[in-house]
């Protein structure tokens, strides 16, 4: 299955929306993906790997379950998640895209591919459609986080120095 969808982070024609700039985002992803326990309330624990240029490892633990990805930094554009096939997981990637279509407005695409051809009877597409929703809920949530860290100043450059 692959699916993506859009999270708009700043219009300048929504005044609702607090306005967040693009190194806040990315230091709010790159959280995301070296603090997931912040974003993700069942995971269990989480050890962070050999790190290289732009890239690491990690453990996830979720109950009895452990699951290991490599994680991928392109600073301030995306942040990628590739689990390698292991035990009953397939193959996936998720990828956390910033985008800047217009001034002063940015998006984070979401894209993601499980690994697994697209459903073809009912009962298949009715639980694609479940994860669907569930990927997209999660989503919302770690903008939400991203948002209250940066109006805490918290992913702010002076911060995290």
């Amino acid at each position: 299955m692959k699916f993506e969808h859009l999270i708009e982070i700043n219009d300048p024609l929504n005044p609702l929306i607090d306005t967040i700039t693009r190194e806040q985002l990315w230091r709010g992803l790159v959280l995301r993906a070296e603090d997931p326990k912040r974003f993700i309330p069942h995971l269990d624990e989480c050890i962070i790997g050999e790190r290289e240029s732009g890239s690491f490892t990690r453990r996830q633990r979720f109950g009895e379950l452990w699951i290991d990805d490599h994680v991928h930094l392109t600073p301030l554009e995306e942040v990628r998640f590739e689990v390698p096939a292991q035990g009953d997981i397939a193959q996936s990637q998720l990828t956390m895209r910033i985008e800047a279509p217009g001034n002063a407005m940015l998006l984070v695409r979401f894209t993601y591919d499980d690994g697994n051809a697209a459903a073809t009877d009912e009962m298949s597409k009715m639980y694609e459609d479940f994860k669907k929703s569930a990927y997209q809920e999660a989503d919302i949530d770690t903008i939400k986080i991203v948002r209250q860290l940066a109006s805490e100043g918290k992913l702010d450059a002076s911060y995290l120095n």
